[in-house]
């Protein structure tokens, strides 16, 4: 007995059914936008040794006021998180932001924080500003209301968590006027760490830097 053959009229047409999927597909696509609006991704929480240094560092004046005990701990702390971490990229655009200074070891930086009556007032805020699609490096220490020092640099990546960079100048803004620095060397530091919140790095000469991030790059 011969079948019979669906007349082509009834034949369900592969257009409708791309166009069908197709709406489907956006409908979807559509709803899990909404429930990510409604219900958002927890951020990722991090490591308790991070939070270790966090709590160790609280209260430091940026490292000035670390005893030598407490310092070596924190970079014992550090030095694990970097050992932990030693695989990880670290060198992609979420390394450009102004970054606050939370704790660091580096000497010049704490002289000038303690003497900065020199200057006639005392520092401020101290701030990194990196900003990769430019090239450029800006280390900042503020001198309230409206005084800085700043150190400029231009900036590259050379691998998966170090940076290079090379100084370019740098000035003293003060009320009474600027006073320009000219360029004085070069070095690289790693980015052990970094979030979305907190990156820690270590230097060319041993140093080490715990910062938070303070929004895009913004220079001084």
């Amino acid at each position: 007995m011969q079948l019979m053959k669906p007349s082509p009229g009834l034949q369900p047409s592969r257009a409708g059914t791309r166009r069908c999927s197709r709406a489907q597909m956006q409908r979807n696509s559509f709803l899990a936008d909404a429930l990510v609006g409604l219900f958002p991704r927890p951020k990722p929480r991090q490591p308790a040794e991070i939070k270790l240094i966090l709590d160790k560092i609280e209260g430091s004046r940026g490292g000035i006021l670390t005893s030598p005990a407490e310092k070596a701990e924190i970079i014992s702390l550090i030095e694990s998180v970097a050992d932990a971490n030693k695989d990880a990229i670290t060198t992609t655009n979420k390394l450009s932001a102004t970054w606050r200074l939370l704790w660091g070891t580096e000497k010049e930086t704490q002289f000038i924080c303690k003497n900065a009556g020199i200057f006639g007032t005392q520092a401020g805020d101290i701030y990194q500003v990196i900003d990769l699609d430019e090239g450029l490096l800006q280390n900042v220490i503020t001198f309230p209301p409206s005084g800085s020092f700043c150190v400029n640099s231009s900036i590259s990546v050379e691998n998966g968590q170090r940076t290079s960079f090379k100084f370019t100048g740098a000035t003293l803004n003060r009320a009474s006027g600027k006073t320009n620095i000219p360029p004085f060397g070069k070095g690289w530091f790693e980015t052990i760490y970094i979030d979305d919140s907190i990156r820690i790095a270590r230097d060319i000469r041993g140093d080490y830097l715990v910062v938070e991030r303070d929004g895009p790059p913004r220079l001084f």
